[in-house]
C-alpha cells in the first residue's frame, strides 16, 4: 500500500470494491422506465418547473415528447436551451430546482423525475451523435473565450451557431472545467465530461487551446487586439483557508484538489485517504469529498459545519446521501486548532457555536475529533490574475444582466461573476445569454450606416 504519512493510505479496499463504490449513482432509465416516469407529468400550462430552471428548458414539452416515443425530439427541446443538458441532468440539484417546483411534489406524492428523464433523452442523442444544429455561414468574426468550463462551452457553441469563429483558452490540460475536475466521480462516469465537450464542439468553428492561462500566457489586452469580442468564463481556482493554527501540517488538504485527483485517476485504488477524515464545510464540495473518502475506505468520515442543518448549502437530498454512505454530519462546530505530532495531523479542536441576536458566535466550549486527514471545503475564491482593469463586485467580475463587463467588448459569466448561484446550469445560462448579447453587438457593429437624405 502507498503510504502518505501516518494513517493516509491507498489501497484500503479489495480491488472489486472500487468499481462497485464508484459506479454510476443514477443509471439511465430504460425505455419502459422512461415512459412510466413521463406518464406522471401533468404537462402544466403554467409549468412551474420551467420557471424554476435557470436555462428555462420547456420541461412539459420534452417530457411529452418522451411519452410519445420521441426521445430525439425531446433532446432537441433540451439542447435548444441548454447544450450541456446531459451533464446538468447528472449534477443539477433538481430536488431544489425543477423537481421542487413540480406540482406533484407534495406530502402525499413525489415529483416527476425530471432530471432522470432529461438524462434519458440527452444520452440517446449523444450516443447516436445526433447533431441538431448547423453552423451558420461564417461572419468573419472571431471571439476569444477564456475558460472551457460550462459557461465557456455554452457561449462557444451559441456563438458558433451564429457563424462566428471561436477560440477557447483554458489553463488545464483537459477541457470541461468543473464538469471534468470538480464533481463527484460517481455522478459522471465513463469520461462523460470529455464526451460532452466533443459533442458540443462537433458543430465546428470552435478551437480549444489547453494549457493557456490568462495572466501567464496572454493578457486581456492581447486578446482585445486580436479578437472581435471576449467572453470570460473562468471558474474559481482559489480555495479559502481555515486561518487556524496547524493548517500547514501534513494531512491538511483542499477538498477540491482531492476531488480532482480522484476524478483523474484511472485506478481509484491508488488514491490515498485517511483512516479518520474530517471535512470542514457545508456545501456540495464538502459532501462530495466526504462521501468519496468513505467510498475509498476511510473508516470514519465526519463533516463539521459551523451552522445548522437548514443553513447548509448542500441540499437535503445530498446530506441524506452522505449519511446513507456512513458520513457523520455534525452541526454548530467551528475549527479552532488543528492538532499534530511530528508534522502530521492527529486531530482537530473544534468550538461549539450558536446564534445570538442574529449573529454566529463561539460558545467557548471546545472538543477534539481524532483525525489523520483534514479536508478544507469552506468555499473557493476567484483568482483575478490579469484582470485589474475590470470592475469587481464582492470579489468577482461585475456584469450587467447581459453579461457585459466594465470594459467595452468584454463579457463574462459563470462562477467568476457575482450574479446567480454557483451551479453548472446557471453558468450555462449565463454563457448562452452572453453569447446572444455578443452576437447582437457584432451584428449592429457590422451594419452599414444609414444614408442621410
Amino acid at each position: 500500500m502507498d503510504r502518505l504519512g501516518n494513517g493516509i493510505e491507498a489501497g484500503r479496499l479489495a480491488p472489486g470494491e472500487y468499481e462497485t463504490n464508484f459506479a454510476d449513482l443514477h443509471p439511465r432509465l430504460d425505455r419502459h422506465e422512461a415512459l412510466v416516469a413521463a406518464d406522471r407529468c401533468y404537462f402544466c400550462y403554467d409549468a412551474p418547473c420551467m420557471t424554476a430552471c435557470p436555462t428555462a428548458i420547456d420541461v412539459p414539452l420534452f417530457i411529452r415528447q418522451i411519452s410519445t416515443g420521441n426521445p430525439l425530439g425531446s433532446a432537441k427541446t433540451i439542447f435548444d436551451q441548454n447544450i450541456l443538458g446531459g451533464m446538468c441532468a447528472r449534477v443539477c440539484p433538481t430536488e431544489t430546482l425543477c423537481e421542487q417546483a413540480c406540482v406533484r411534489n407534495t406530502a402525499e406524492d413525489r415529483p416527476v423525475e425530471i432530471g432522470k428523464l432529461q438524462r434519458y433523452a440527452t444520452d440517446i442523442a449523444m450516443e447516436t451523435n445526433r447533431q441538431f444544429y448547423e453552423r451558420a455561414a461564417s461572419t468573419g468574426k472571431t471571439i476569444a473565450v477564456v475558460g472551457a468550463g460550462p459557461a465557456g462551452l455554452a457561449a462557444a457553441h451559441r456563438l458558433a451557431r451564429h457563424g462566428h469563429g471561436v477560440v477557447v483558452f483554458d489553463a488545464r490540460e483537459k477541457s470541461g472545467g468543473l464538469n471534468e475536475y470538480g464533481i463527484a466521480t460517481y455522478k459522471a462516469v465513463d469520461e462523460f465530461a470529455r464526451r460532452e465537450v466533443d459533442y458540443v464542439t462537433a458543430i465546428g468553428g470552435i478551437e480549444i487551446r489547453n494549457g493557456q492561462a490568462l495572466g501567464r500566457d496572454f493578457s486581456l489586452s492581447d486578446l482585445g487586439g486580436r479578437y472581435d469580442a471576449i467572453f470570460l468564463g473562468m471558474g474559481l481556482s482559489g480555495v479559502n483557508g481555515l486561518s487556524v493554527e496547524g493548517e500547514d501540517l501534513r494531512g491538511v488538504d483542499d477538498a477540491v484538489d482531492f476531488i480532482a485527483v480522484l476524478r483523474q485517476s484511472p485506478d481509484k485504488s491508488l488514491v490515498p485517504v485517511g483512516r479518520r477524515v474530517v471535512v470542514i464545510g457545508g456545501g456540495m464540495t464538502a459532501i462530495d469529498a466526504a462521501i468519496q473518502a468513505k467510498l475509498l475506505g476511510a473508516e470514519e468520515v465526519t463533516i463539521c459545519y459551523r451552522r445548522g442543518k437548514d443553513n447548509m448549502n448542500a441540499s437535503g437530498y445530498e446530506q441524506d446521501l452522505a449519511t446513507a454512505n456512513g458520513v457523520i454530519i455534525r452541526h454548530w462546530l467551528a475549527p479552532k486548532r488543528i492538532l499534530g505530532e511530528d508534522g502530521q495531523v492527529t486531530g482537530i479542536e473544534v468550538e461549539y457555536t450558536a446564534m445570538r441576536d442574529g449573529r454566529l458566535i463561539g460558545t467557548g466550549e471546545t472538543g477534539v475529533i481524532a483525525a489523520d486527514q483534514i479536508m478544507k471545503a469552506i468555499g473557493q475564491t476567484f483568482a483575478a490574475s490579469g484582470l485589474s482593469a475590470l470592475q469587481f463586485e464582492g470579489g468577482r467580475i461585475a456584469i450587467d444582466l447581459e453579461g457585459r463587463t466594465s470594459i467595452e467588448g468584454v463579457w463574462a459569466g459563470g462562477d467568476c461573476v457575482g450574479l446567480g448561484e454557483d451551479l453548472t446550469v446557471s453558468a450555462v445560462a449565463q454563457g448562452r445569454d452572453a453569447a446572444e448579447s455578443i452576437n447582437r453587438a457584432l451584428v449592429v457593429a457590422g451594419q452599414p450606416a444609414m444614408a442621410v437624405a
